[in-house]
């Protein structure tokens, strides 16, 4: 269900909000109206550009499932972190930065993106500024730097009705994605505790939920232990040496294997070798014979 919270709208996604649907945000400033996200379906994004004004897109980050209806605002001015720009401006640079390398699997993935996610490169950008407040009129938004999901993650903070936009930092019991090229466990770690920090009343996240009106309380710890219950069940595999494929053909991660298989495979191995680098740089595993091993 949409809600209104003052010149704030929560705009229910598809699909419950889940992939590859996002809930969405329209912010009604006197002077400019943003949409972030236009992903929530194509019905309520077709009524808002026909009914009300909208004068500026904004991207939390560079994810097809946050951009799945871009072109429906083509010409309104697109705002993102400059950090996150770089894949919206060329499919190849997309691909490279999910760190696809397999050729039938970046066949797969170019043609979902250009047919389902409805992908147009992007010539020219706004950039916000980290930590910089945008005044919409009557309506003021905090930029706050995230990263860690992405390079460029953002979130925004309305400090007048006590509202925070999470993001992808969506408090799902899956627990944060970091499995990205340029993602980090460390940064989105650090993110997860400043959001969690930020004095709203009310939260808003990307997918599933989406809209909390009270503190989420316990669901932030469990977010965040999510992180580290994945790196415990890799240490307790390790207890016999094991390659990369071993690791990942476990399924610690998603717990099973899901359909469809090339997609879950892929994230299940790109999760698992974020853990994997993170653990040999803090020095708790190393590589031996082509197999890793506890230290």
């Amino acid at each position: 269900m949409d809600v209104q919270l003052g010149r704030i709208r929560f705009i229910q996604g598809d699909n419950g909000g889940k992939y590859p649907f996002n809930h969405s945000v329209y912010l009604e400033g006197k002077d400019c109206r943003v949409i972030i996200d236009p992903s929530c379906g194509l019905q309520k994004l077709s009524d808002l550009k026909q009914k009300e004004k909208v004068d500026q897109v904004w991207l939390s980050h560079w994810h097809e499932d946050h951009m799945g209806f871009l072109y429906l605002f083509e010409h309104c001015p697109l705002r993102i972190s400059e950090k996150d720009f770089p894949p919206l401006t060329d499919i190849e640079i997309f691909l490279d930065w999910y760190n696809i390398k397999d050729e039938q699997l970046r066949e797969l993935w170019k043609n979902i993106v250009l047919n389902n996610f409805n992908y147009r490169p992007q010539k020219d950008a706004l950039f916000f500024r980290d930590e910089e407040t945008i005044d919409l009129g009557s309506l003021k938004v905090q930029v706050i730097a995230t990263p860690g999901h992405t390079p460029g993650h953002l979130s925004f903070f309305i400090p007048d009705e006590e509202v925070l936009f999470l993001g992808d930092y969506d408090l799902t019991t899956f627990g944060p994605w970091y499995g990205d090229l340029y993602s980090s466990i460390e940064q989105t770690i650090e993110s997860i505790r400043r959001l969690k920090s930020i004095p709203a009343r009310r939260w808003m996240a990307s997918h599933n939920t989406g809209l909390f009106e009270e503190n989420p309380g316990k669901l932030w710890y469990d977010y965040e232990n999510v992180v580290y219950q994945r790196e415990e069940k890799i240490l307790n595999f390790l207890k016999e040496p094991q390659s990369l494929d071993e690791i990942a053909g476990a399924w610690l991660i998603y717990g099973k294997p899901r359909e469809p298989r090339e997609f879950f495979e892929s994230n299940e191995r790109a999760l698992v070798g974020k853990h994997i680098e993170y653990l040999e740089r803090t020095g708790r595993i190393t590589m031996d014979g082509g197999k890793y091993i506890r230290i």
